[in-house]
């Protein structure tokens, strides 16, 4: 029998978390970790290979620059990535919180050798 999680109160667990870039576990599904992670600034280009890369804006402004175009998000916008698709979050108005969906496992950078794994909170 699953074990039933109790629920998650995500400013709570904003709380524990100070680096920038650095996503933590809040819950998991269907082999996928829900992350949060708080942003500010420039992070590195990069691909997944494997998986579609989701962002929800929790709190703040940031922007997924692509290659041809740059998608901007706001509180209450997602978008999604599309694997192989090489992409940058940036944040350039300051901190903004997000959640983010992916299989357990995947690295943040695309590249494991460079990632900052993400532990649970």
């Amino acid at each position: 029998m699953p074990t039933v999680q109790d629920p998650v109160n995500l400013a709570a667990k904003f709380e524990g978390i100070e680096a920038h870039w650095a996503p933590r576990i809040v819950g998991q599904y269907n082999d996928n970790d829900i992350r949060i992670v708080r942003v500010e600034g420039e992070f590195v280009w990069h691909t997944h290979e494997e998986t579609d890369d989701l962002f929800l804006v929790l709190e703040g402004r940031i922007e997924i620059e692509l290659r041809d175009r740059t998608v901007k998000l706001g509180p209450g916008e997602l978008f999604v990535v599309p694997r192989g698709v090489e992409h940058r979050p940036v944040a350039r108005q300051g901190e903004a919180k997000l959640l983010i969906i992916e299989p357990s496992g995947t690295a943040n950078t695309g590249d494991h050798a460079t990632a900052t794994v993400a532990t649970p909170i």
